[in-house]
C-alpha cells in the first residue's frame, strides 16, 4: 500500500484542528495552540510524516512542534524519525515497556518482508513521559493528555476542554475498537477508557479510524461490549469452552454491529479478528465471575 497525506476536517471542528489523513490507514491530527503547535502522531513511515509536515509548513508559522504518540502500535509512531531532533516527543511511561518488547521489532521485520515502504523506519523513543495524565498549556486552547488503556497499555486520548473536542485515536474506533488481550482484565481497561471518554461530554469524539466524529460512537462501542457481555452471560460451561464460539449465529460480528457498507473485504477480516479477541476477553471475565455475582 502506498498511502498519500491530505488534510482534512469535520463539520463543527475548529479551524485550529486539522486532520492529517494518511489514506484508509490512519488519521493523524494537528492543533495549532497561541504558543506552540502539537502533532499527535506521526503516521507510519518517516516519509508520509515529511509529507505530512510539508503539507503543514504554512499553518506552523514558525511556532514549537510538539509531538504526542499516542501509543506504540506501528501506524501511530513508525514516523517518529522523521521529528528526531526537531521537536520534543511525549508519550504515557508504558510507551517504553512497549518499544523495548522483542514483538516490536517482530513486527517491523514482518511488515518490511510485505512491503518495501518500511524499510527506512527507525524506531525512535519518547523524549518525556509521564503517568496518569498531563497537560499541555497552549494559551487558547488546553491539551489534556488522558491515560485510556486497554486498546493497549500505553494509550492515551486527548481532551481539549476549549473546544469540547476529545482525540480518542483507538480507544474509540467504528464499527468497533479492539481489547489489548484475551483477558478480563484488559476488558475492564477498555470499558472503563470508554466510559470516561463519554463522561467527558464532548461536542466531537474524533478516532483515528473510521472517519467518524459522533460522540455516539463511544456510545455504540459501549452498546457493543454490553452486548458481548450479556449474550456471554447466558451461556454454559461447554459452549464457553467452544473455540469456534465466533462462528456461531449469534455470536459473529455482524450480529452485534452493521458492516458498513462498502468496507473492504480486507478490512470486514481485521474487524472480525478484533472481535474474536473482544469475545475472547468476554469469555474469559464470565468464567472468572463468582457464581454468586
Amino acid at each position: 500500500m502506498n498511502a498519500s497525506v491530505e488534510l482534512c476536517s469535520y463539520p463543527g471542528l475548529d479551524e485550529r484542528i486539522v486532520i492529517v489523513r494518511a489514506g484508509d490507514e490512519v488519521d493523524a491530527v494537528f492543533v495549532r495552540a497561541e504558543r506552540f503547535d502539537v502533532l499527535i502522531d506521526t503516521l507510519g513511515t518517516p516519509e508520509l510524516c515529511r509529507m505530512a509536515l510539508d503539507l503543514l509548513e504554512e499553518r506552523a508559522e514558525e511556532r514549537p512542534l510538539i509531538v504526542v504518540n499516542s501509543h506504540m502500535d506501528w501506524d501511530h509512531f513508525w514516523g517518529n524519525a522523521a521529528i528526531a531532533g526537531r521537536a520534543p516527543i511525549i508519550a504515557h511511561a508504558a510507551a517504553l515497556d512497549r518499544l523495548r518488547d522483542p514483538s516490536t521489532r517482530e513486527i517491523l521485520r514482518d511488515k518490511t518482508g510485505q512491503e518495501s515502504r518500511f524499510r527506512n523506519v527507525e524506531f525512535i523513543g519518547p523524549d518525556i513521559t509521564f503517568s496518569g495524565a498531563m497537560v499541555l498549556n497552549g494559551g487558547d486552547l488546553t491539551l489534556e493528555l488522558i491515560h485510556t488503556p486497554g486498546h493497549t497499555p500505553d494509550h492515551i486520548a486527548i481532551w481539549i476542554p476549549e473546544l469540547r473536542v476529545c482525540l480518542a485515536v483507538d480507544a474509540v474506533e467504528y464499527p468497533i475498537p479492539e481489547v489489548w488481550s484475551k483477558t478480563a482484565g484488559d476488558l475492564r481497561l477498555i470499558r472503563s477508557s470508554l466510559e470516561r471518554i463519554r463522561d467527558l461530554d464532548a461536542r466531537l469524539v474524533i478516532p483515528a479510524h473510521g472517519r467518524t466524529y459522533s460522540p455516539s460512537a463511544v456510545d455504540g462501542n459501549l452498546a457493543y461490549f454490553q452486548a458481548l457481555a450479556d449474550r456471554v452471560g447466558g451461556l454454559s460451561e461447554s459452549q464457553l469452552a467452544d473455540p469456534q464460539l465466533g462462528r456461531a449465529s449469534g455470536f459473529r460480528l455482524e450480529d452485534f454491529v452493521a458492516i458498513p457498507e462498502g468496507m473492504p473485504s480486507d478490512t470486514v477480516a481485521f474487524y472480525r479478528n478484533c472481535h474474536e479477541t473482544n469475545l475472547g476477553a468476554t469469555v474469559q471475565a464470565r468464567i472468572e465471575k463468582p457464581k454468586s455475582a
